[in-house]
Formats: C-alpha cells, structure tokens, sequence
C-alpha cells in the first residue's frame, strides 16, 4: 500500500465540517467569506494510512473505552528515537487529551494560587491563560529581538525574575511559537542550570519539535541526567500529522515522585482514558506516517521561503525573520507604524484575513501577526496578494 495524500497543492474545502477555523468566522466577530491563516492546525489531508486506520476502526462498530497496548508505546517511542534521540520508558508516559489540558495540570501539581509561573513572551497564548485562569501569577522573561529579527533570551532578566518572584514553574516553548526559534543546546542549558540552581520545575511544549528547518531540536529532559528529576516533556502528534482534533498526546514525566504529583492532579478531573479514535490515529502515524511527514516538511520550506520572497519583492515594509522551527510566520509590520485598531482595519476589513493579531502573545507582540502557512500555496498566494493591495489601498 502507497501513502496517497502528497499531493499539498489539493485544496480542500473545509466550510461545513465543523470546523474552528472555518466555520466559526462570525461567532468570533469576523466576516462570514474571511481567509482564514490563523489557528494551527493545517488545510492538507492527512497521512492516508491514518485515515485508512481510523476507517477501519470505525468500521468495527463498537467504541467502548480504550487503552494502549505495547504496540502504541513502541510506534511513540520509536519515532522519539529516530527523530530525537530520545530513548523513553514507557513508565514516563502519561497521556492527555491535549497539551494544553498537561500545561494546566502542571501549573495545578508544581505551584500553589499566588505562586510565579514564569514564561517566555511573545509566547503562544495558552501559556498565560493556565497560569491567570488557576490563580497563578504570571512572570514574564521577555525575548529580546536582534537586529536581525533573531530573538534571544535575556539570562540576566531570567534568574532576576526567578529568584524575586520566588517562581517555582518555567513553561518552556521549544520550538518557540510564535517567534519560530529552535533553541540550541547552550541556550537551553542555560536556562535548565538556572532553574536547576533554584529548584524551579520546567515543563517544556516540545508540541512542533518534529518542524526544524534550521538546526536541531534538543529534548530538554534528555540534555542533562540531572534535569529528569525537574522536568517535563510535552508531546503530541497533532501538529506533526494534522490530527488535533483527536485528541491524543504523549507527556514524559522520567521522575517518579513528580509523576505521580502530576497525575494525582490529573485524576480528580476526570480524565481517565483519552479518545480512542486518537490513540489509534496517533500510532498509525508513528508506525506509517514518515513519507507523509518528509512531503509536507518540504512543502511548508516551500511555502515559508515563498512568503519571505514575496515580501522582499512586494512589501519590503512587512519583516520576516525566517523561522527556523514551526509552520508559523511572524510578520514584523511595525513599519506600517499603525495602531491596534488600525492594524485591525487592514488585515481584517481592507485585506479580508483571519490572523493571529501579535498582541495575543503579549505586548512584545505588539505589531505583528502570526500567520499560519501550512497550506496549498494557492491560498497562501492569495492571502498576500490581499494584503499587499490593502496596504497599496
């Protein structure tokens, strides 16, 4: 059997099926015909020996409550393997529907209310939600972007923050959404020795770890044997393979006690088994999905080095600092030197397009869009050419 959905050009019509992204444009203020590149999830069919999985599945008529066997944790541990490096045990491995949900169940186990959870704007936006919505205080080391567009973190501001807000859990954004930064091993053990040195508890989003263009992604619990006992790897198969609907991600604990700190916070909400239509999705990609993954890897390059040509050549006023992880764009428009409202004037009512404003992520934000491109390049053509005429308007 052949993977048959290579061909990313395809576009796909997605109004009518329910979708976030689609179908939800006026409940969230929008027009109803606006072109939407915001939420990530991508608009290419998945991996057909996914679908081919989860037909067969459905085909069996019965959807009681389900369980992994050896085969899930072998096709997750095999694939954290060969692409990272990363030899887990299957004791490490909690799953959640969601990394989102792990995060909140993070910040409940490793903090008390009033206590700093530190992070690491501009930062994808769940991270402060979590943290404000249990009653935690938010501490922010803000980026500091280069000349270049690079950003950097700011160690001296880190430990600095660390120790007078006596912050006691770090969430880790690696690879950064949405500035597109894959942190380097130094950079990471840098951080790591400083929470190591005041006992702060790092929980790291490794979500978009498997889109690298530049680089390499490092596992921060794999960097040093002395960070297992203080950290927490995030993971999931739905940005790699497109199937966040399903609900199914893989969260490695390797410390026993923290473990069990972490699920004691899991249980009482519930949450005892996860959809079993994503435990099978998420092992079919694992075990099959490689030929899909390489084909849409260099497709989303394609498009990324669109956009920063188009923008070279057509609104040089608008910055792209090429990512070098996640399929993610951070549009600099600060040049525009317009305001939030006018901002919102332009990209939404002038231009026609659903982004993610940058102020989203935090006031560093302010002036960018994040711009989702994982999608047939028809429609990421589209999407510029508007935005070029609306700002030529």
């Amino acid at each position: 059997m052949a993977e048959r959905n290579l061909n990313f050009d395809t576009i796909v019509e997605r109004r009518n099926t329910n979708s976030l992204k689609y179908d939800f444009a006026e409940k969230n203020g929008m027009p109803k015909d606006i072109l939407p590149l915001w939420v990530a999830d991508m608009d290419f069919c998945i991996s057909s020996y996914i679908q081919d999985a989860i037909v067969s599945q459905a085909e069996h008529g019965i959807y009681g409550y389900s369980e992994p066997g050896e085969a899930y944790f072998e096709a997750v541990s095999s694939w954290m393997k060969n692409h990272h490096g990363w030899d887990v045990k299957q004791e490490w491995m909690v799953k959640t529907p969601g990394v989102v949900y792990a995060l909140a169940m993070a910040v409940r186990a490793f903090t008390k209310e009033g206590e700093g959870v530190l992070i690491q704007q501009p930062v994808y936006y769940p991270f402060r939600g979590v943290v404000v919505d249990n009653k935690r205080k938010v501490v922010n080391s803000a980026l500091v972007q280069g000349k270049d567009g690079r950003y950097q973190i700011d160690y001296e501001d880190f430990e600095k923050k660390v120790v007078e807000e006596q912050v006691k859990l770090f969430i880790l954004c690696n690879p950064h959404n949405p500035v597109g930064r894959v942190w380097t091993r130094e950079e990471l053990e840098r951080i790591g020795d400083i929470c190591k040195k005041h006992h702060v508890m790092v929980v790291s989003d490794e979500i978009h770890c498997d889109f690298v263009w530049k680089g390499k992604h490092q596992v921060f619990a794999a960097l040093k044997e002395e960070y297992q006992d203080m950290s927490m790897v995030c993971t999931a198969p739905s940005k790699t393979f497109n199937i966040a609907g399903l609900q199914a991600s893989n969260i490695f604990i390797p410390d026993e006690g923290v473990r069990e700190r972490f699920k004691a916070q899991m249980w009482p909400t519930g949450v005892h088994e996860i959809n079993g239509v994503g435990l099978v999705a998420c092992e079919a990609a694992y075990r099959y999905g490689e030929e899909w993954y390489q084909g849409v890897c260099e497709y989303i390059k394609g498009n990324l080095r669109y956009v920063q040509e188009f923008l070279q050549n057509n609104i040089p006023e608008i910055k792209m600092c090429m990512p070098e992880g996640t399929y993610l764009a951070w549009l600099d428009l600060r040049q525009l030197a317009l305001s939030e409202e006018e901002m919102e004037n332009l990209i939404v009512k002038k231009a026609g397009l659903w982004l993610d404003k940058g102020t989203m992520f935090g006031k560093a934000g302010q002036g960018f869009q994040r711009v989702n491109v994982a999608c047939p390049r028809k429609t990421l053509e589209t999407a510029l050419i508007r935005l070029k005429e609306a700002i030529e308007s």
